[in-house]
């Protein structure tokens, strides 16, 4: 983690692009008419959140392994309805919108040509990434992400808080931990245990059943955390309807794993790189015939200004 000695920013990156794929027309194409509308929608959010926030290092996290085996063991519908292909061996492949996929490779390739860190850790999801650089970070971190899982990691007194785009990249609701007592009645460190409970459709986590948000929420502040609330269920006199005490009951296999599956890695094992935000391109004339290959135009001239700044 060379070059970390200020604010960290660190991107979910294809949170971001999936985000610049839908809210960036797909008539925005390259010389030969392939959609560029990922790759260009992303140069423009990272030239916004440079300019906006000027971190002083900025990593791009990336999914080597989109829905980890390990994972995958603990609980088995995890992210299963994603699969758009079983495959003996790596990763399964992900249902990604066909004229999307062909846009990574290209992100990839500015990316580096930039100069910009980019680390995926096989094994591993970009989340476990962005929770190892953030549990080694010296400084504040800045996390960038549509995924409110990652809210687990906002911590004030290490001014650690999550980015989370609201329209495009530039309404951003600051995440921190008070932001997250108001909504969510938790901190950071109690946001595992309340998503846990609460389950997450999007990533065929099935939660316990009856228990939703404000339930959850409810019963953390009653209880403490998870381990305070099974506790209560094995406590006759604790304040639990008949219906909550029996529910977590029988989701005791499901709590007993869970907290594994939800909580983010962090002991990933990281590659060692130069995580400063560069000031001038790593590959200029790798960047300049991308730049002509894939019509980068606009969007890649504004980022380079912004980062020569």
């Amino acid at each position: 983690m060379r070059g970390v000695t200020g604010r960290l920013m660190l991107l979910d990156t294809a949170s971001l692009y999936f985000r610049a794929y839908f809210g960036v027309p797909d008539s925005v194409k390259a010389p030969d008419g392939s959609p560029v509308n990922a790759v260009r929608g992303l140069l423009d959010f990272i030239d916004r959140l440079v300019k906006d926030h000027r971190p002083d290092a900025l990593v791009a996290c990336m999914d080597a392994d989109w829905r980890p085996q390990w994972r995958v063991e603990l609980i088995p519908s995890y992210k299963a309805h994603r699969v758009a292909e079983e495959r003996a061996a790596g990763p399964d492949e992900e249902e990604v919108p066909d004229t999307l996929s062909p846009q990574v490779p290209v992100i990839e390739a500015v990316l580096d040509a930039l100069g910009i860190a980019r680390v995926g850790v096989e094994g591993y999801e970009a989340d476990d990434v962005i929770g190892t650089f953030t549990a080694r970070a010296k400084g504040p971190v800045d996390i960038v992400t549509g995924d409110r899982d990652l809210y687990q990691l906002v911590d004030d007194e290490r001014g650690v808080r999550v980015l989370y785009p609201l329209k495009g990249v530039g309404t951003l609701q600051l995440t921190d931990e008070a932001w997250l007592r108001e909504k969510y009645g938790v901190d950071g460190g109690g946001y595992v245990d309340l998503a846990l409970l609460r389950g997450d459709p999007s990533d065929g986590l099935p939660g316990v059943p009856g228990i939703g948000e404000k339930t959850a929420a409810k019963l953390l502040t009653e209880f403490g955390d998870l381990a305070g609330i099974m506790a209560a269920v094995d406590d006759p006199k604790a304040k639990l309807t008949p219906s909550q005490r029996k529910r977590l009951d029988e989701a005791r296999p499901y709590v007993a794993v869970a907290p594994k599956v939800v909580r983010v890695a962090q002991d990933v094992p990281l590659p060692d790189v130069d995580t400063a935000l560069p000031h001038t391109p790593r590959d200029p004339a790798g960047l300049d015939e991308l730049a002509v290959r894939w019509g980068l135009g606009g969007s890649l001239q504004r980022l380079l200004v912004t980062l020569g700044a």
